[in-house]
């Protein structure tokens, strides 16, 4: 009778450790899990907005940062500001306090990833910022010149101009 009884103590254990390790894992999971949304879509989320995790991306309106420390506080727009549909787009406040600051790309006009929660005070609160420099990316403007590129160096040594290989005076004398 004494083995039936630890092996159901065993078992009892073992579900109550894979239980616990499930619950962990999905609790990590739900809470890490964010949502990628644009701007427009942000306002017609109605109360998940102001319950979820989220991420936004947009171009960074000019002359709308003002950075103390890395306290940032910035507008995104939907559309880069010299598209024609700039002064349509969606705008969203985004307030961004990290623990480190704004990346170098961060500046007017380049595309921005905001990580957080969205307030019912109508900001976006920042808890993690990304930027990249949109126009460096940005494809070229119908009409503009072609730019060419830099000729790449070569990796072969220039022979034309070299002279003809010649064996040092020593060894000829003695070859003959």
């Amino acid at each position: 009778m004494k083995p039936h009884y630890q092996t159901l103590r065993i078992g009892v254990a073992v579900v109550v450790i894979l239980g616990t390790i499930s619950w962990l894992a999905y609790t990590g999971y739900a809470s890490n899990k964010s949502y990628y949304v644009t701007i427009a879509e942000l306002g017609g989320m109605g109360d998940k907005a102001y319950h979820s995790n989220l991420r936004v991306e947009g171009f960074v309106e000019p002359g709308s940062i003002e950075q103390v420390g890395t306290h940032v506080d910035f507008v995104l727009n939907e559309y880069e500001s010299h598209s024609p549909k700039a002064p349509s787009g969606h705008l969203l406040k985004v307030t961004y306090k990290g623990t480190e600051p704004p990346p170098d790309t961060f500046k007017d006009d380049a595309m921005a990833l905001a990580e957080g929660t969205y307030g019912r005070d109508g900001v976006f609160h920042a808890t993690v910022l990304q930027a990249k420099c949109a126009s460096k990316y940005a494809p070229q403007q119908p009409g503009a010149a072609p730019s060419t590129p830099a000729a790449p160096p070569t990796s072969k040594p220039n022979t034309a101009s070299a002279p003809p290989y010649a064996p040092p005076a020593s060894t000829q004398t003695a070859a003959n």
